[in-house]
């Protein structure tokens, strides 16, 4: 099969239309056709239904997608493993993570990583559901939960606990709790329900100090389905509620109260795909973010 009609063939499936493929290439929608019916003439098949919304692949044309998309995926990782060769690494770097950490404690430290590596094209993606790693949707997660596909490299870079913040002017107008009892008077923010639970004990400030079967629900004044959502509602000054340690360095908005309340240990997970275990852009960034959690924890480097 030829190669230039199975790039036209794969743009065109993923565009779904032959006029948006012919932008993405720079080619006119009757050539861009012409190439289409070329393919299905060589393979003796429809590769697409046609009709007035756009196209659809048919059956064969989605097993020869599937093939085209791995093949085009490997020639990727090959032409960013061949930059790599290179004594300065090269290419895209599309690094996944949670709203809560990449917001408050890795978007703050990437300006030294791509000042460093000036040639290395990064992205983020922010997000609280994962990305699929084996599909290439990103090159590197970070996660606070060891992902489930067995084909994926896994390794803990730093760990945190969660404890109980307020702001310091709902602390001035509502006072400081100094034991558990203060704490069912007091406005709680927890974790909602509506999204992905980051981890499955983030609400514990609801039961701290208490049998667990009557836990504070009635203290409950807000629910967010983001922790970064949580962190800005406490900043309002709206109540007290736990967030990890990360999210508090250095911000002088926000007291610490009831010490001897401390979530349970949470590991911060570096993941790629088992075909990246070579690429050296993966491994100078889980080296600089194993330096920068030394640096903000000295013993929270866990590899």
């Amino acid at each position: 099969m030829d190669w230039d009609k199975l790039r036209v063939f794969y743009t065109v499936a993923k565009a779904g239309s032959f006029t948006q493929a012919g932008e993405d290439l720079h080619l006119s929608q009757s050539a861009i056709s012409r190439q289409i019916s070329s393919l299905e003439d060589r393979l003796q098949c429809m590769l697409f239904h046609r009709h007035a919304r756009g196209l659809i692949l048919t059956e064969q044309g989605e097993m020869l997608f599937d093939t085209v998309k791995d093949v085009f995926q490997q020639l990727k990782i090959a032409q960013n493993n061949l930059r790599e060769s290179k004594n300065r690494p090269m290419g895209p770097l599309k690094i996944s993570t949670t709203v809560a950490f990449g917001s408050t404690w890795l978007t703050p430290r990437i300006r030294e990583f791509i000042e460093l590596y000036p040639d290395l094209e990064v992205a983020m993606i922010l997000s609280d559901s994962a990305l699929d790693l084996s599909m290439r949707e990103a090159d590197i997660a970070i996660r606070m939960t060891p992902p489930r596909q067995s084909d994926l490299i896994q390794r803990p870079f730093m760990s945190y606990y969660t404890r109980i913040y307020g702001s310091k002017d709902y602390l001035k107008a509502h006072g400081f709790p100094s034991n558990s009892q203060d704490l069912d008077k007091h406005k709680l923010i927890i974790f909602g329900e509506d999204g992905p639970m980051p981890v499955s004990s983030i609400n514990w400030i609801i039961e701290a100090g208490r049998d667990k079967k009557t836990p504070r629900l009635n203290q409950v004044v807000l629910r967010v389905n983001n922790i970064y959502g949580i962190y800005r509602a406490v900043i309002s000054g709206l109540g007290l509620a736990s967030l990890p340690e990360y999210m508090i360095a250095g911000d002088t908005t926000l007291s610490h109260v009831l010490p001897e309340f401390v979530g349970p240990l949470t590991k911060v997970y570096f993941i790629y795909a088992e075909e990246l275990r070579h690429s050296k852009r993966v491994e100078i960034f889980r080296d600089f973010l194993i330096k920068k959690a030394e640096e903000s924890w000295p013993t929270s480097a866990l590899l």
